[in-house]
C-alpha cells in the first residue's frame, strides 16, 4: 500500500547506469538551452535515469511486436480498468470507470479546463513555491496566477475571497517541496473552495511516490462529501513509473456534463480522439504489474534521500534538512548560509560542472530543488558539489 512499511525483497537494480546521452533527452543532452553550458552532470527535469519497469518495457515490446499502430479508443479495452484496480488496491479508493477523461498530459488536461472554467484575466490560486508547469499554463492562458505561501490558510481564503479568483490549482503532493497534505488539510482547501465558488484542480501525478509514513489521499474521496462542487483530478503513471516521453495522462470529472464537455473538447476542437497506443499499453501494465517495481524504487529514493541529508547535515547542520515526504526531488532551502542565488548557480556550473534547479524557478529564491532519482553514486556526486559549491560561497 502506499504510504506503507516496505517489505519487499530486493530485486531489481537501480544502481546500473544507463547512458542517456544522445537520446534527445530533456536533462542530459537539452542541459545547453537552460544552463547555457554542455556537459554538464544533469539533476534538473523531473524525470530519472531508470529504466522503466521490466513488467512495462515487456508489454510494450509485445505491442511493438504485433506490428499495427492504428487509430485507438481509451474506452475499449483494459485502460480504464486497470486505473480502477490500481486506486482500489493502492488508496482503498473506489473510481467509476465511466468518470474518467484522457488527454496527452496532465498540463494539456489543466489548459482544457482552464478554457472551460475560466475567462482571460480570471485568477487561478496556487501554492508557493510554484511549479513552474503551473505558472506557465495558467500566464500563457492570458490568467492571472495568485500565490499563496503553503501553510497559510489566511492567505489562501483571502485569496479565493477575491471575486474572480476561478480556480484553486493544487499540487498533491506538492512539486517542488514534497509535501504530501493530510487529509484535514485537503478538506479545508475544499471548504474554502466552495464557500467562495472556485473550482479545484488537483494535479497528483507525484502521487504513487509518498514516502513510507505518509498516505496519499485522492481528491476523489475528498468530493465525496461535496454538494456538486466543480472539481477534476489529473494525472498520470508516467511520472512513477518513468515513461513521460510516451505521452498520455487521464483524469476524473466529477459532474458528467462538465465531462461530456471536456471529451467532446479533446475530440473535436483539439482533434485528439485518438490516444498513442503505447502509452495506453504502459499504463496497464504499471497498473497491473508494477507495484513490486515501484516499492523498491521508493525504498531505494528514501535511502538516497537519507544520504542527501546526512551530507547537508555534515556540512551545513544549521540548515536542518529533511527529506520530502515524496518524490525524488530533494527541495533545500540554502537561505541561512547568506548565498546569493545567481552567485551559486555560477559555482555549480563553472566550478563543479552540475546542473542543479535554482528555486528562483519556482517562484522562491534562495532554494534548490535537485533531482535524486537516479543511481545513488551520481545523487552523491550532485550533493557533493552543492556542499562544495556553497562552503565556498559562504566563506567567501
Amino acid at each position: 500500500m502506499s504510504g506503507g512499511e516496505s517489505t519487499v525483497t530486493t530485486t531489481y537494480d537501480f544502481d546500473r547506469e544507463i547512458d542517456r546521452r544522445g537520446t534527445w533527452s530533456v536533462q542530459w543532452d537539452g542541459i545547453a538551452d537552460r544552463f547555457g553550458v554542455p556537459d554538464l552532470l544533469p539533476f534538473t527535469i523531473s524525470d530519472m535515469d531508470f529504466a522503466s519497469p521490466p513488467e512495462v518495457l515487456a508489454a510494450l515490446r509485445d505491442r511493438v511486436d504485433h506490428g499495427v499502430f492504428g487509430y485507438t479508443d481509451w474506452r475499449l479495452g483494459e485502460f480504464r480498468e486497470a486505473i480502477r484496480h490500481w486506486y482500489a488496491t493502492r488508496y482503498e479508493a473506489e473510481i467509476d470507470p465511466d468518470s474518467l477523461v484522457y488527454a496527452p498530459s496532465v498540463l494539456n488536461q489543466l489548459s482544457q479546463l482552464l478554457r472551460m472554467w475560466t475567462e482571460p484575466g480570471d485568477g487561478v490560486v496556487v501554492h508557493t513555491p510554484t511549479y513552474d508547469g503551473f505558472r506557465k499554463a495558467v500566464t500563457g492562458l492570458g490568467r492571472e496566477l495568485r500565490g499563496v505561501p503553503l501553510g497559510d490558510t489566511e492567505a489562501l481564503e483571502r485569496e479565493l475571497a477575491r471575486p474572480d479568483s476561478k480556480v484553486l490549482l493544487l499540487c498533491s503532493p506538492h512539486n517542488p517541496t514534497g509535501r504530501v497534505w493530510t487529509e484535514s488539510e485537503l478538506r479545508e482547501f475544499a471548504v474554502l473552495a466552495e464557500r467562495h465558488g472556485a473550482a479545484v484542480v488537483s494535479d497528483e501525478i507525484h502521487a504513487d511516490m509518498t514516502t513510507d509514513g505518509h498516505r496519499h489521499i485522492p481528491w476523489t474521496r475528498i468530493a465525496e462529501r461535496g454538494r456538486g462542487h466543480r472539481w477534476a483530478l489529473i494525472t498520470s503513471a508516467t511520472k512513477a513509473f518513468n515513461f513521460p516521453a510516451l505521452s498520455g495522462s487521464y483524469g476524473i470529472i466529477g459532474d458528467p456534463d462538465e465531462r461530456a464537455a471536456f471529451v467532446r473538447r479533446m475530440e473535436t476542437g483539439e482533434g485528439l480522439a485518438s490516444p498513442a497506443v503505447l502509452s495506453l499499453t504502459a499504463h496497464i501494465a504499471a497498473y497491473r504489474h508494477g507495484a513490486a517495481w515501484l516499492d523498491e524504487l521508493r525504498a531505494y529514493v528514501a535511502g538516497t534521500m537519507g544520504m542527501v541529508r546526512e551530507h547537508l547535515a555534515t556540512g551545513f547542520p544549521e540548515l536542518g534538512w529533511a527529506p520530502p515526504q515524496a518524490g525524488y526531488l530533494a527541495w533545500i532551502d540554502l537561505r541561512p548560509l547568506g548565498i546569493e542565488e545567481t552567485r551559486l548557480q555560477e559555482e555549480l556550473i563553472t566550478v563543479e560542472k552540475v546542473a542543479i534547479m535554482p528555486g528562483g524557478v519556482y517562484g522562491t529564491p534562495g532554494f534548490v530543488r535537485l533531482n535524486v532519482g537516479c543511481r545513488r553514486e551520481k545523487a552523491e556526486r550532485g550533493v557533493a558539489a552543492l556542499v562544495r559549491a556553497a562552503g565556498r560561497l559562504r566563506t567567501s
